[in-house]
């Protein structure tokens, strides 16, 4: 009888925490539905609006495509990169749309992602409407983007941190002394620096030297086109960043890296003014997400030809996950699969920001992209702001490759990672080890008995013959020899400037370019693109992660993510380690270009 209570308690329960749960999601989504049709109505666009992007989000490639907070009750999407080039340039034409008010102190985005908006803000100048910047502090990410507008404006206490980029790396490997924790690595390629961190207290030679280049670079890039922008010469600009005269609002107004010191109000009225709007009326600012929800893309259901956008972003997974801004190969594979079993579509577009990660995952997709091109269907890259390692590896094959200038892409090596606690658990909680084996490699692997110096030597036989295959497929695809790769791959950075010149992207563009090229490649003069995957919003994620068997532990890192902020990169760099799955092609996990 007992027994019999406890489980009729425990059923009962169980019962009432659904009802609890459900009740929730069922208020949530009519809350949410209830806003959004408030919020599709309210995203009438007047006469007189204007645009703002105030950047309060990081900017997906794809609309949605990262994680949202389920707690949202205005349903509101937040806008990709595509889509928010296609709002600008649907607002150039749009009459009742006057000018672009950005509001850049929030400012969260790549430095190719940056540019691209940068070419979209240029552009709508050219039809006569202003472009104007606001913010209380310029990051340089933000003033690179504000740098287009026609007029740069600044609080009178604030300041244009304008100093010059610089990479900061975090090393790890004097904690996991304390610990003792001893990291048995493998990797090939001397540039390969992703497990720097974990065996070494400051950056190598070669990685100094590749950092140094490819920061120069973009550098080199940043003042070129601030300078067009601003109109000020680039031996200026060097100069105005070694002195750091943007430290200042009053030194930033006098060496014209800003054009007026205001306080938001007096802004409104400035754009008032321009419009030709009195100071009592209210100034009209339209959200980029209001105006991408009311002037969403309209299909031609009449044009049957296809080409499909894939959009590739984030670190590179096994599994089947379905966690936003993350590339797992099952999923991927099953959209490629589809994508290959549509004869309606004639085309494919992929578009990589992806730092890499596992080789099995990158393997995996390469395949279903091999296998489209072998279905007689051009497939045609196009790169984000990274797209390497792991993001090359799933790039290599098509029939063309496009980068933005300020690109990182290749990093073309593989290394492999495996903490020995044995030494961590006897001196740190007094626990030892001892085992029974059938072989002598029964418990190779484990992370509680050191390698034998052979078990280390399979390990790196494992890691260089991943590294020649990874060659041989780079060869293949950009039509050289293993050798002629190795010499510039190795583990070695490089951004889109310096791939095209060494041969590892096609040419410098976007992903509208690329599209182009697909559709030439593949004969058509009309077609309709298709995006893929398909997104969802904050809820629907947020229920998706408690069933996630892939990864049960995707909720605790969504709250660890808000409680952490800034400095969830370090938490999530031990916890992709211990997620890792065989062989690793990626990037550094902890890197900050600023």
């Amino acid at each position: 009888m007992p027994n019999f209570l406890k489980y009729l308690f425990a059923s009962c329960l169980g019962t009432v925490l659904a009802i609890i749960v459900l009740f929730f999601i069922g208020s949530t989504w009519l809350v949410g539905l209830a806003t959004k049709l408030t919020d599709e109505k309210k995203a009438h666009i007047g006469a007189n609006s204007v645009l703002k992007l105030d950047f309060k989000n990081p900017i997906p490639e794809r609309t949605n495509n990262l994680e949202m907070s389920p707690f949202e009750t205005k349903n509101k999407d937040i806008v990709g990169l595509t889509d928010m080039v296609y709002a600008i340039e649907k607002a150039k034409n749009d009459p009742d749309i006057k000018g672009i008010y950005l509001n850049t102190s929030m400012m969260q985005a790549g430095k190719a992602t940056s540019s691209v908006l940068r070419k979209s803000l240029e552009d709508f100048r050219t039809s006569g409407k202003f472009v104007y910047a606001y913010s209380n502090y310029y990051s340089q990410s933000a003033y690179y983007l504000a740098s287009a507008a026609d007029s740069i404006l600044l609080n009178p206490i604030g300041l244009v941190d304008f100093r010059g980029l610089g990479a900061t790396y975090s090393y790890f490997k004097n904690m996991l002394d304390r610990l003792d924790v001893q990291m048995r690595i493998f990797y090939a390629g001397k540039f390969k620096s992703a497990t720097e961190p974990f065996r070494m207290e400051k950056m190598s030679d070669e990685n100094r030297l590749q950092v140094r280049q490819y920061v120069n670079g973009m550098y080199d890039i940043f003042i070129s086109d601030i300078s067009k922008s601003r109109k000020i010469p680039e031996t200026d600009l060097r100069n105005l960043a070694e002195t750091y005269q943007g430290r200042d609002a009053d030194l930033a107004l006098k060496s014209r890296l800003v054009d007026r010191l205001a306080y938001e109000d007096e802004v409104f009225s400035a754009m008032k003014s321009r419009i030709g709007l009195d100071e009592k009326t209210k100034l009209n600012l339209v959200s980029i997400e209001d105006y991408f929800s009311a002037k969403h893309r309209d299909l031609d259901l009449n044009i049957k030809d296809k080409i499909a956008v894939v959009y590739l972003e984030g670190q590179i997974s096994d599994g089947n996950s379905g966690q936003a801004g993350e590339i797992f190969d099952g999923k991927v594979v099953k959209d490629l699969r589809k994508i290959r079993e549509d004869d309606k579509i004639k085309a494919v577009v992929l578009r990589v920001n992806s730092p890499g990660g596992s080789v099995m995952a990158s393997e995996n997709i390469l395949r279903e992209v091999e296998l489209i091109k072998k279905s007689g269907r051009p497939v045609i890259v196009s790169m984000g702001d990274l797209a390497a390692s792991g993001g090359y590896y799933i790039s290599c094959k098509a029939d063309s490759i496009f980068a933005e200038p300020n690109t990182i892409t290749g990093s073309i090596g593989v290394f492999g990672m495996i903490p020995i606690l044995d030494k961590t658990m006897k001196n740190k909680l007094g626990i030892t080890y001892d085992s029974v084996r059938t072989g002598k490699y029964s418990t190779f692997g484990t992370p509680f008995f050191d390698f034998s110096p052979e078990e280390g030597q399979m390990i790196q036989a494992g890691v260089d013959k991943i590294y020649a295959d990874f060659l041989k497929k780079v060869a293949v695809g950009r039509g050289k020899t293993p050798e002629q790769i190795h010499e510039i791959a190795q583990g070695r950075v490089w951004t889109g400037v310096a791939a095209k010149a060494n041969g590892l992207v096609d040419d410098l563009g976007g992903l509208d370019r690329a599209i182009s090229a697909a559709a030439k490649k593949a004969g058509l003069e009309k077609y309709r693109t298709t995006e893929f995957p398909k997104t969802k919003k904050g809820l629907e994620q947020f229920i998706e992660k408690f069933t996630d068997e892939e990864d049960p532990e995707s909720v605790n890192s969504y709250f660890m993510k808000r409680e952490l902020g800034e400095y969830f990169p370090v938490f999530e760099a031990f916890k992709i380690i211990k997620k890792m799955q065989g062989l690793q092609a990626r990037l550094p996990d902890v890197f900050i270009l600023n």
